[in-house]
Formats: structure tokens, sequence, C-alpha cells
């Protein structure tokens, strides 16, 4: 990119005017280098700058070199006077996809000439002229081949005493934003945040006045602070959204222009050590951040390709809001003693059912604590581990290279272990192993995704497992959903009409007790009414009558049925005395359970 025309689209962003661009020009006629270094030199505007006009005027993502470790079968796919001549470097390489880091992301000529020379499809992304050259003093001058992992961590933020004030009002409002309201919208988002340690990878070094870079800080710590369970960037034909899903419950909370989309979505991936260069696939990663000197909380990250580019969710794992208390989670009195009593037998299996995001890892870690002590041998098999627990043997999955459950379980059963989790079964091979164990004298706990506990034995039945296998195995189902909780703070009492209570499951005896609540909405709720979450359990015990029906080839409802019989309380009866507690609200019960 020549520098009068990089000047002349500086001047007309006002990112600089006549008399400066005179003087870099200036300067650059005397000494030499790019004019970018000159302008940086002359303190006039920084590299950083450069780099995010740059990779918004022309769509292509920026990057700071310092946070990568580039592998050495990479760096050596261009030569290092080609790398020096063009101003660039090789990142990354994917398929058929080369990454380079350039300092002119429009230079056609070396995007052909690499191209010619190595046979691959070429992607830039922009880096400043400064980075580029370190980076190819380090790896070409020096020797220093990388790892080919790329060490990026969040930043450790001290959030005690920052100040968020600039999100306030424009997520409540949500509002499509220009770029250039960008640095008014994120002011104090991180310009307050306290390193509190030194470390090389810190993102707060070389582009933290990026705009994007501040935006995309903002919003992950504003989720931290609102105790959101996950993050939804989406992007659509004209905007891209941002939603936060609070209490179980998605809220627009702003929306971007489309044509920060690149950006946006290429400075999670670098976050979460994902490859930039790659828009077709899905792929997974993982954000760690320390917040102050207490709190740490990681982010479960999933990209996947839609019509209008790549969606964007982020799970908000944090460990200090982790609930290992039985007791708080929401079990009725007779459910936790018959869960707790499943739990403590010396073998058999325990499953726990329930759609995505209805608190089932939750209540199987709370059931991990309860049994976690120095004479058992725990070991977990999960996709993906959530929170590491001091104590326990716990194993990632790796589909791609055959450690899947099955394998993993096969594995578990050398290793003389006494209480095994495996995450989901998914299959008959992890069924059968899973029951195989429960029946040689170990607790297996699991979870399966079916709308109710009955319905999980016939849901093993489909899979192939014999009936008698799985009368004599499973022990115990939960079924779970969570409900919202009714707002302590503004929560007041509503006349409902006894019909609408007997509709939903009262008896006409208890109508006249039931005092309902609903919350008028204040601040401490976000004027939502509702505040927290909590469980709704359906224990249904595996006995001798449940048994009997099982291997008579009994329906699911011929279970639920028998299961009713011995005591079992439905999801929906759990709702109901959640409602007689004041815990929740009639909505809510509707919204997450069927009628009996």
């Amino acid at each position: 990119m020549a520098a009068a025309r990089l000047g002349e689209m500086l001047v007309r962003a006002k990112l600089i005017d006549e008399d400066q661009l005179k003087q870099a020009l200036d300067a650059q006629g005397k000494s030499g280098g790019r004019l970018g270094f000159n302008l940086a030199k002359l303190d006039i505007l920084s590299e950083a700058d450069i780099v995010t006009f740059l990779s918004k005027q022309y769509g292509v993502p920026s990057i700071n070199l310092a946070e990568f470790e580039i592998d050495g079968n990479i760096i050596k796919l261009i030569p290092p006077k080609t790398a020096k001549k063009y101003q660039l470097i090789p990142i990354s390489r994917t398929g058929g996809t080369l990454t380079l880091a350039m300092a002119d992301p429009t230079n056609v000529f070396a995007l052909d000439d690499i191209k010619f020379m190595t046979g691959y499809n070429v992607e830039p992304v922009v880096a400043s002229e400064t980075a580029i050259e370190d980076a190819i003093m380090k790896y070409y001058e020096s020797g220093g081949f990388g790892s080919g992992k790329a060490e990026i961590n969040m930043t450790d933020f001290n959030l005690d005493d920052a100040d968020y004030s600039g999100f306030d009002g424009e997520m409540e409002a949500g509002p499509i934003l220009d770029v250039d309201e960008f640095d008014s919208l994120v002011k104090g988002a991180v310009d307050d945040v306290e390193v509190i340690e030194d470390v090389s990878d810190d993102i707060l070094s070389g582009e933290v006045d990026a705009p994007i870079v501040k935006l995309v800080n903002g919003v992950l710590i504003k989720a931290f602070k609102m105790k959101v369970s996950d993050v939804h960037i989406e992007p659509y034909e004209k905007v891209m959204r941002v939603r936060y899903r609070l209490d179980g419950v998605c809220k627009t909370m702003m929306n971007l222009p489309l044509k920060i989309r690149n950006a946006v979505i290429s400075r999670v991936k670098i976050m979460s050590k994902l490859d930039i260069a790659e828009r077709r696939l899905p792929q997974d990663g993982r954000i760690k951040m320390k917040l102050g000197r207490r709190a740490e909380v990681d982010f479960r990250v999933s990209v996947l390709p839609t019509l209008f580019g790549e969606k964007v969710v982020l799970r908000l794992l944090d460990k200090a809001n982790l609930q290992l208390d039985m007791t708080k989670l929401g079990f009725e009195e007779a459910s936790l003693v018959g869960f707790k009593e499943a739990i403590h037998k010396p073998f058999g299996m325990v499953l726990v059912t329930g759609p995505t995001g209805s608190g089932k890892t939750t209540t199987l870690y709370s059931a991990l604590a309860e049994l976690n002590t120095d004479d058992v041998n725990i070991m977990t098999a999960e996709d993906p581990v959530e929170f590491n627990l001091m104590g326990i043997n716990q194993v990632q999955m790796h589909d791609e290279i055959g450690l899947n459950f099955a394998a993993a379980l096969r594995s578990f059963l050398r290793q003389d272990p006494d209480i095994i989790l495996v995450g989901e079964i998914r299959d008959y091979e992890t069924a059968e192993i899973g029951i195989k164990a429960a029946l040689t004298g170990h607790m297996v706990l699991s979870t399966l995704h079916t709308n109710d506990a009955p319905s999980t034995i016939n849901r093993l039945l489909n899979m192939g497992v014999e009936p008698f296998l799985v009368a004599s195995a499973v022990i115990m189902v939960v079924a779970q959903r969570l409900a919202r909780r009714v707002c302590d703070n503004c929560k007041e009492v509503i006349e409902v009409p006894k019909k609408a209570l007997v509709d939903i499951g009262f008896s006409p005896e208890e109508t006249g007790e039931i005092i309902c609540y609903k919350g008028e909405g204040c601040t401490s709720c976000g004027n939502t009414g509702y505040k927290g979450r909590v469980a709704l359990y359906e224990v249904m015990a595996v006995n001798e009558e449940i048994k009997n029906v099982i291997l008579q080839g009994g329906t699911t409802f011929e279970i639920k049925d028998a299961a009713i019989r011995e005591g079992m309380l439905t999801l929906r009866a759990s709702g109901l005395t959640k409602i007689k507690e004041g815990v929740t609200t009639i909505e809510e019960v509707l919204r997450v359970t069927f009628g009996d």
C-alpha cells in the first residue's frame, strides 16, 4: 500500500490531519521506513490504531503477533527473503489454506506470489509493521521456531473498582451501533482494569485501544457481572445481534453493524485458540479468565457457520457459582433422601435426564462432591470437562482420535474405579458397557436426553439393551428442569382464580390455602420479576414393582403410573410444590413442565 494512499485514507477518516501527514511523509523521506512506523514514531497515531483502521476498512481480521507461537513447519513454507520483501509472515495452515499476517493486506502481488510459491490458497490478516518485523527477526534471523500452539489467555482483571457505566444504557436499549460509536460504548469497560500480575500473553498488551478488543472484552466482563449462563453472537442479513441468556431466557443486549462481524468473531477465535482462517466448519474452544484476585471463570466457545456468517455461543463456567450442596438444589425432602440413598449404594446405575441446560451437570457434580472421599476412586468421562474437581480423575473426550465414552469406559474398568461418571449415554455400546459396570460392583452415574424419568427406561430399550439388564442395573432415574425464582425484592401476592389452580394440577381442597406470587420488576432483577433459578425434580426409584413392569414390556405410561403409585413426584408436581412455597410462579411452571 503506497504511503500516499494510506495517508489519504487516514486523513479522510479524520484520524490524522494534512499537517500530520506531511510531517510523517517528511520523516519517511529522511529516515526511511513505512508511513505507519513514522506516524507512530512521531506519536501522531499508534500502529495499533492503524492496524485496527485497516482491519475495519478492508474487512480483514487483525491480530497481535506477540500472542502467537508459530510452528517451525509453517515458517519454512516461505523463504526469509520473500517474508522481508512483502512484510509478511505465515501463521497457520488448515487444509489447503495458508493464513498470512501482513502489514498491507491489499498487496495482491504478494498474495499471488505466495499462492504460486506454496500451492496453497492464501487468506490475509493484518498486523502491525513492527510486530511483523519482530516476528521475522524471531523466526528467521534467530531461528526461533515455535511449538505451533497459540498461548493466548484472557487477562487478569480486577473488577472491584472498575467502571462499567459505559455499558448500562446502550446494552439495555439494544441499538444498532456505528463503528464510530464503539469507543464511547466501551469507555470504562477495560480502561480502569488493573493487571494483577505481569504476564507476556496479556490481552491488554499491544492492541488494547482497538475498539473491537474493547468491545469483546466488555461483552464478556458484562456477562460475568450479570451472571448470565450464555452469550450468543449472531450474524443476520443486515445486523449482528448479541444476546445474553439470563436465568434460562435470552435477551437482546445490543445490535452491531454487520461490517465488523469478521473482526469480532476473529477476536473471539484468537482468544479461544481456534483457527481464524477456517470459516466453513464448526469449531469448539475455551477461554480462561481471571477476574480480580479471587474470581475465575471459563468460557466454553462454540463456533457454527450459518447463512450469514459464523454464530458464536460462549457458555460461562463460573466455578464460584457451582452449587455442590444438594440441599440447595431444589429437591423435595423425600426426593433428596431417596437420591442420596441411591448414590451411596455400592453398585448400580443412577441416570439424570433432561434437555440441554436443565442443570444435569450441577446435579451430578453435587453427587460426586457427596461421594468424594479418600477411600474411593472416582473417574469421569466428560465432553467437555466443565469444572475441575479436586480428588476426582476427569477425562476429556476426543472423538477425532477415538477417545469416546465407550473407549474411556473400557479403560476405566482397568483402573480399579469405585464410582464412574459417564457424561452422556449416546449409543448402545456406551449403554452396554455402563450397565455391565453397574452389575459388576461399580456405581455408575450418567445422563440421557429424555422428557421425563419413566421414558428413560424405554430409551435404553430402544438402544438395544435387554429389559432384564435395565431392570437389574438401573436403580434410580432423575428427571429435572430449571424454573426461574420469583424475585424476593419485588414479589407481591396476586389473585388467581380457583379454577385456574385446579387446571394446572392443584386439588380443589388445596386451592384455599395457596398464596401465589409474581415479581413486579425492580433494579435488583433487571425488571424481569425473576432472579436466579431452582430445579424441579422427578425422582423415580426403580423398585420391585417398576422392575416387574419393565420385564413385562410395559409402556412409558405404565411405568409412570407404577412410579406415581410408589410415591414419585412428577415434574409438574414438583413445580406445584415450588408455587405453594412461594419460590416460583405459575407461568414458570407451565413454561417448563407438562401436565400429568
